[in-house]
């Protein structure tokens, strides 16, 4: 019986560790589970719009100073923009996504502002119901001034690879994040994401990164990113505030076609309001014409009217998010890219805008909502069928465009990025400038490159040139130095200047009675350039074989962008030539420096895109950024 007993409370004591280790694994799971955007929205019963005045939601981003000013602040003044278009807004804040959608569906508001991607992750909770799909009917601005801030071992967005991240969830940085691992080719299980509540402040990232040592990095706005680095081009030493080693590893002044801010609207409302929408945000686009105009004579000799955007800004956002006009409000501006009505063109109307265009963010934008969870369906955004060359827009705006063939393609200032970009490469210090790098082989001799063969990569190319506006590509030829080489041991022996010792394959060089390696090639490159090999007898010279084979790589660089421009207008897909910069690196960075066999030749016979932070002074100005 006591066997019995004891046999019994054995599978017993089995039987609920197994129970306690099965629930334990549920509750791990189920907390590092993605949240559905749903769930977070938790249940609203769809309702009319019937509010009066209308509300319109707006965020903390500078593009809202264009609506602060078209409205005459967060109601609508008589004599302003809104007010003559007929309009009676009340703005109301929306930096509580979930809470604006939960407005959306319960008819507080018909319009939802954020980012593409932020609506993107919302679109299940608003595409269900017939009356609330979402049509996304203008965009605002791009960003310009959102980050990714590192600490020392993340240079690079390869180096993302395994780090801790805080990000704002269901915020604006969430389809950054997403662009930035599709760069690097890298998924979200090769990052631990840690999510907080908020953009900034207390429970936003930058708190986060700088309390806690085992984040990696963090996305934030411009004045965190201060915080924490000192400076967009500084690294953070640790004093006054900043994190020791912090610097600034992404911004979307470079990933600039990241982030695009849109308002979506109701399609019941849209619908029935449709001329009412149109000139909402032909208020908009004219609010932001006026606001450019403004900032210009501001920064030239002043501007009243400026000044009292900016103290409005500072009254709705409140002084510690704005404690400053000239740094803080001024700079909030700043920080965004007004599109206008050309980029809206370009956006939705412009068919070689394949992937900065609203196809491509709607098919990117409910990729990642799918692949993070944030959905279990797809529920496709709907584009806006506004005319923006009706009455409405042309009438009311002073810079517009009739069709996507007069937009500007020409972004870059071609002998400022290629100047940029060689000097870079003479000064060693292009990699410290590469976001990501990536090659391809290619065989001895060869002077051609086919996209049937380099599809992929010349797809990825296209795709890093338009999500990465205000970057360069450099297309570095590489050679192979085994030539160069066996032409240097040729002569340095035949001349005396070296010496050998040893046999075939284990021989020993010397050079003025000192070891002499062959595998150090930044001494061979400077023996080389001054000739120490060469006499006036040398047919073949160590340095005219090297100056051939940098020319060689030259000519291999320009068939490779050749190549890829070719393929892109086949592809019909926007492309700037000035934007792709051949770079002849010769022998200078060989993979394996003394090759011995065909195989490891090979290995430095190679074209590698290498993807280039570059000045702004490298990208044309302009008022509007499309």
């Amino acid at each position: 019986m006591k066997r019995n007993f004891r046999l019994a409370c054995k599978q017993f004591s089995k039987c609920t560790l197994f129970c306690l280790m099965t629930l334990l694994i549920f509750l791990v799971l189920h907390a590092n589970a993605q949240e559905r955007f749903s769930e977070a929205v938790g249940p609203v019963t769809v309702q009319e719009v019937s509010a009066t005045p209308l509300v319109v939601p707006y965020i903390t981003w500078g593009g809202e100073a264009a609506l602060f000013h078209a409205n005459g602040g967060l109601t609508t003044r008589p004599g302003t923009i809104m007010a003559e278009l007929g309009m009676n807004l009340k703005l109301v804040p929306g930096d509580n996504f979930q809470q604006q959608v939960r407005d959306y569906l319960s008819g507080k508001s018909p319009f939802l502002r954020g980012t593409f991607r932020m609506i993107a992750q919302a679109s299940e909770a608003v595409g269900k119901d017939a009356r609330t799909k979402p049509v996304v009917f203008g965009q605002l601005t791009w960003s310009a001034g959102d980050h990714f801030v590192g600490r020392s071992n993340i240079r690079k967005i390869s180096d993302l690879r395994g780090k801790k991240i805080a990000i704002q969830k269901g915020g604006p940085h969430v389809g950054m994040l997403y662009d930035m691992l599709k760069t690097a080719r890298l998924s979200k299980s090769n990052v631990e994401i840690v999510w907080v509540d908020e953009l900034t402040g207390a429970n936003g990232p930058a708190e986060r990164f700088r309390n806690d040592a085992t984040i990696g990095g963090c996305f934030v706005i411009t004045p965190d990113m201060i915080g924490l680095t000192g400076g967009p081009e500084n690294t953070g030493t640790g004093a006054e505030g900043t994190v020791k080693g912090a610097s600034v590893v992404v911004s979307t002044a470079t990933l600039s076609r990241s982030i695009a801010d849109v308002y979506a609207c109701r399609k019941d409302f849209y619908d029935a309001y449709k001329p009412f929408v149109e000139r909402f945000f032909a208020g908009y686009l004219k609010g932001a014409e006026e606001v450019i105009a403004l900032k210009k004579a501001y920064e030239t000799s002043g501007s009243e009217k400026y000044t009292q955007l900016l103290t409005t800004m500072q009254n709705i956002y409140g002084k510690e998010v704005l404690p400053t006009l000239e740094e803080d409000a001024h700079g909030l501006i700043a920080d965004c890219t007004f599109v206008g009505q050309p980029g809206n063109i370009a956006f939705f109307n412009d068919p070689s805008n394949t992937i900065s265009g609203f196809e491509g963010f709607n098919k990117a934008g409910l990729d990642m909502a799918v692949n993070w969870g944030f959905v279990r369906q797809r529920y496709a955004l709907i584009p806006s069928d506004l005319n923006f060359n009706s009455p409405t827009f042309k009438n009311l705006l002073t810079t517009t465009v009739t069709a996507p063939a007069q937009l500007k393609q020409t972004r870059f200032k071609k002998e400022t990025v290629r100047a940029e970009i060689e000097s870079f490469n003479e000064d060693a210090v292009l990699d410290e400038k590469t976001l990501i790098s990536f090659t391809i082989q290619f065989d001895a001799n060869q002077d051609t490159f086919s996209d049937a063969k380099y599809r992929e990569e010349f797809d990825r190319v296209v795709e890093l040139a338009s999500k990465y506006g205000n970057a360069a590509i450099a297309i570095k030829g590489h050679s192979d130095p085994s030539r160069t080489l066996s032409v240097l041991v040729k002569t340095g022996l035949q001349t005396g200047i070296l010496k050998r010792t040893g046999t075939r394959g284990n021989y020993k060089y010397f050079m003025e009675g000192k070891p002499f390696s062959l595998e150090n090639t930044a001494n061979l490159i400077r023996l080389i350039q001054q000739k120490k090999f060469d006499n006036d007898s040398n047919v073949e010279s160590p340095y005219r074989v090297m100056r051939a084979a940098l020319k060689l790589s030259e000519q291999r660089g320009q068939a490779v962008k050749a190549s890829i421009i070719s393929y892109a207008r086949r592809k019909n897909a926007r492309i700037d030539p000035d934007q792709i910069v051949p770079v002849g690196v010769g022998i200078k960075e060989p993979v394996i420096a003394k090759p011995t066999s065909p195989s490891e030749a090979a290995e430095n016979r190679r074209v590698e895109f290498a993807l280039i932070k570059v000045s702004a002074e490298a990208v044309a100005v302009s008022d509007f950024d499309f």
